[in-house]
């Protein structure tokens, strides 16, 4: 039979309809992530006992008192095992399903029961529906929608529909057909006989399919935790994947007594809706002759009453709670992420977990929100892929995780390694003689019952043994590898180390096993592993933009085998649960690690040699003196410096430094724009050296302005200006070279009328002729912003007559040295370059008026090392 490509078209219409639907989708996720939000925000908001109070009111109406005292007991144990929040939140994914699944499967039942064409075409696609694997609604779940709440939720609405419709229509089709004729020979409307005749006597078999659609919501919402769908399902999952049998234990728990608290209300609600269901328990409470108070159940009112009072109590003292809340521990020099949020993933390798819950804390303590997911590696990379994870620290390349960097790369950004190099290996026990090596495996397949303990099948070395590892040593059909999970593996290593057994396992270095136990790594003469990988960083394109402070400390992450393996011993130690706690005391063994792998600007709360001085600062308003300006004001207050900031006209400026009212300015254009103050004031002034050139002067036009592509070209053309150049302010150096060297050059005098305003008044009139697509000339400099902003054309100088380039100079007053020692050699090694000063530029455009202090701020955050450099403490 030839081979018949089925799944290739499934993957052809998953790639159309993610390429052609991605709106819908989108909106999609949009809803029900707005759904279960609210419900969460409902269920999780409250204090845990008083909520567990309100479920217990809520049994005691609908079961009696002895069900709302074990329901109190059960949600009170749950909130003891530290489960609550994910015990809310799996409620709230069980919710939110449950009643889309009701709403769409009832209405659908009652039609199939109807309708004979129908029900025959319902019920294959049930059978579809309800055979088969839960784990496969995950797949498509995660492809369209990404990993976390809403791929759980329409798994689960796929999954535990078919008996909601089954039940539905199973119950009306059991109504007596004679009832129906006698409702219909009274002359009631189809729709009349349905809602007074057919649905309330099928009533008791449609709760039982709800009661079914609500115990498999909470099957699949478990099973969802896989696709990062959060809340018990995510706990169960890193219980089985880490080996934790008393988280398994804990959890486990948490989700029975959810499954019972919701499977008995269930079926006790059929009493209360049901009219058979009340005249049956009519008849129980009547037949009841001792211990009658145990079945006594409050009215509807009584309950609500009670409902509403322990909600509104329940509400209010978690407010109360919150407004106490001491909130991040950052400081405020150290709050780069100013509560933004970063979602994080991990599989559950020892290094991604170590380093995961590394980066956890140093982001929580640099002023960052953040989330965790633990996901399957499939399910990790399409979520980075997606953007649902900002990034993930566990890719190992170029082998084991080659297939999925494959496929997501174009979507992918690789921040680099933080490890490196590793190995991968086959390993035995130490007490497994006469074999040391690959090639020793070799026919000796029955003392290993002819099995190698493999992990997860989707880990590239699992590929790399089967396709290349088996095959160059001969070891096919003798050897057959068992996929299994990394906790399963070192369940069995352990399981035969106890009893003595032989076994070989797929192991890697570096591994907190070798520490444990007495392991051998089996030789590779012939190199089939390949060379030793690299653990790289990698994120979701537009990560950089998103976060660029947190991007660029991964960029340079490093950890040391030493280091990590410490911090994996740490975390062990720790237990199940607890990661972050191993992670805090392992950095209190480490003091100074978390500034040296997230540095902030100015250091933090490192102060400087001449902390607590106040320097004057002054600035006249180009934008780079703006830019330098604000970058220092903020720098040297991180350094523990006061200071002020003044804007002058470079006349007034330059008197004040020569005078000693102000200290420094980072805006001397030497040796032509300000030569004449240069000249004037420089023997009380002090240069402290270029930060920045060479600059240009130069008169520009639009591109589209034809014919004028040099200073020459301006000649016969001024009635196309209307006589005139747009200038800036008279003071300025360039504007007395534009007169009297510039024009006179080209012989543009007389033609020209140069018009001195401002620097913003000549890039208001520069904007508006550009939008009106009119010919206009104006004096601009390079660097500058407006060259990014506009299609602009510098025009030519062959004559040179603006002169040479110039270098923007620091220029303080005489004795600023004496005064400012440790300042003046920070000013002294001050430099930017073109990229760095018009990335500074253009935050601060963005921020706008008045922000400039704050816009400089954020440039900081996202280039720390660069502040580190220009302010370094101790120096």
């Amino acid at each position: 039979m030839p081979r018949f490509k089925f799944g290739s078209w499934v993957e052809s219409a998953v790639d159309w309809l993610q390429s052609n639907l991605g709106w819908l989708f989108d909106a999609i996720k949009a809803v029900l992530g707005g759904m279960y939000d609210g419900v969460n925000y409902v269920l999780g908001g409250g204090e845990p006992l008083l909520v567990a109070a309100v479920f217990a009111v809520i049994a005691f109406w609908l079961r009696g008192v002895v069900p709302a005292v074990l329901t109190f007991v059960g949600f009170a144990l749950i909130d003891s095992l530290s489960l609550w929040d994910e015990a809310m939140a799996t409620l709230s994914l069980v919710v939110v399903a449950a009643v889309i699944t009701i709403v769409i499967a009832v209405p659908m039942g009652v039609w199939a029961a109807r309708n004979s064409k129908v029900s025959a075409t319902l019920r294959p696609v049930l059978d579809v529906m309800q055979t088969m694997p839960a784990f496969v609604y995950l797949i498509p779940g995660v492809m369209f929608f990404g990993v976390g709440v809403t791929p759980g939720v329409i798994a689960t609405i796929v999954f535990a529909m078919p008996p909601g419709v089954r039940m539905t229509e199973l119950g009306i089709r059991q109504v007596d057909g004679e009832l129906v004729e006698a409702a219909e020979a009274f002359g009631t409307t189809p729709r009349e006989t349905l809602t007074r005749v057919q649905l309330p006597l099928a009533l008791p078999t449609i709760m039982a399919g709800i009661n079914q659609v609500i115990m498999l919501a909470l099957s699949m919402v478990v099973i969802g935790g896989m696709a990062g769908a959060g809340g018990l399902g995510e706990k169960v999952y890193a219980a089985i994947t880490q080996l934790q049998v008393g988280l398994a234990a804990e959890s486990g728990i948490a989700v029975v007594i959810l499954a019972m608290y919701l499977d008995r209300m269930t079926g006790a609600l059929n009493e209360r809706v049901s009219p058979l269901g009340r005249r049956a328990a009519a008849k129980a409470a009547a037949a009841a002759r001792r211990f009658k108070f145990t079945h006594y159940k409050p009215g509807t009112a009584v309950a609500m009453v009670g409902v509403v009072v322990l909600a509104l109590l329940a509400g209010g003292i978690n407010a109360i709670g919150s407004g106490d809340d001491k909130g991040s521990e950052a400081t405020d020099s150290t709050n780069v992420g100013k509560g933004q949020k970063i979602n994080m993933g991990y599989i559950p390798w020892d290094e991604g977990i170590a380093s995961t819950f590394l980066w956890k804390e140093i982001l929580e303590q640099r002023g960052f929100t953040t989330d965790m997911k633990q996901l399957d590696v499939g399910p990790l990379y399409s979520g980075v892929a997606r953007g649902d994870i900002d990034f993930q620290t566990d890719s190992w390349l170029p082998t084991t995780h080659k297939d999925y960097w494959d496929k997501y790369s174009s979507q992918l950004d690789d921040l680099g390694s933080w490890y490196g190099p590793t190995s991968l290996e086959l390993t035995v026990p130490s007490y497994v003689k006469g074999v040391d090596s690959l090639a020793d495996l070799k026919g000796q397949g029955k003392k290993f019952n002819g099995k190698i303990i493999g992990i997860e099948s989707s880990a590239g070395m699992m590929g790399t043994l089967n396709k290349e590892v088996l095959k160059a040593y001969g070891l096919e059909g003798e050897y057959r590898v068992v996929s299994s999970s990394t906790s399963s593996m070192l369940a069995e290593l352990d399981r035969s180390i106890k009893k003595k057994e032989p076994v070989v396992v797929t192991l890697w270095s570096p591994h907190w096993a070798y520490g444990r136990h007495d392991l051998k790594k089996l030789k590779d003469p012939k190199g089939a592993w390949g060379k030793g990988e690299d653990v790289h960083t990698v994120a979701h394109k537009g990560f950089a933009e998103k976060a660029p402070a947190v991007a660029d400390w991964l960029k340079k992450f490093k950890l040391t085998e030493k280091q990590l393996t410490s911090l994996e011993n740490e975390i062990q130690g720790a237990g199940e649960g607890h990661e972050q706690d191993g992670v805090r005391t392992w950095l209190k063994k480490n003091p100074g690690l978390v500034d040296q792998l997230a540095p902030v600007a100015g250091g933090g709360e490192q102060q400087g040699k001449d902390a607590g001085k106040t320097v004057n600062l002054g600035y006249f308003p180009w934008d780079e003196a703006i830019a330098s300006t604000y970058l220092w004001q903020n720098m040297l207050e991180d350094r523990g410096y006061r200071t002020t900031v003044k804007q002058l006209d470079p006349g007034p400026l330059y008197t004040g430094l020569a005078q000693g009212q102000l200290d420094v300015q980072f805006d001397s254009w030497l040796p032509t724009t300000h030569k004449v103050y240069w000249d004037k004031y420089k023997d009380n002034l002090t240069d402290l050296g270029s930060w920045y050139g060479p600059t240009s002067l130069e008169l520009t036009v639009p591109s589209y302005v034809k014919g004028v592509d040099s200073l020459a070209d301006l000649k016969g053309q001024g009635k196309k200006f209307n006589g005139k150049i747009i200038g800036i302010e008279s003071s300025a150096g360039m504007m007395g070279t534009l007169n009297k060297e510039v024009l006179k050059a080209y012989g543009l005098e007389g033609e020209y009328r140069v018009v001195s305003s401002s620097t913003s008044s000549m890039l208001a009139e520069l904007d508006r002729s550009i939008k009106k697509k009119e010919p206009v000339v104006v004096t601009l400099w390079s660097p500058h912003w407006a060259y990014g902003a506009h299609d602009l054309k510098k025009l030519k100088d062959p004559k040179g007559a603006w002169g040479e380039g110039e270098r923007i100079h620091t220029v303080a007053k005489k004795d600023f040295a004496k005064d400012f020692p440790e300042l003046t050699g920070w000013l002294k090694d001050f430099k930017l370059t073109e990229q760095q000063l018009a990335s500074l530029e253009v935050e601060i455009q963005k921020g706008g008026g008045g922000n400039e202090k704050k816009s400089a701020r954020t440039w900081m955050e996202a280039n720390p090392d660069v502040v580190a450099k220009l302010t370094p403490v101790g120096s």
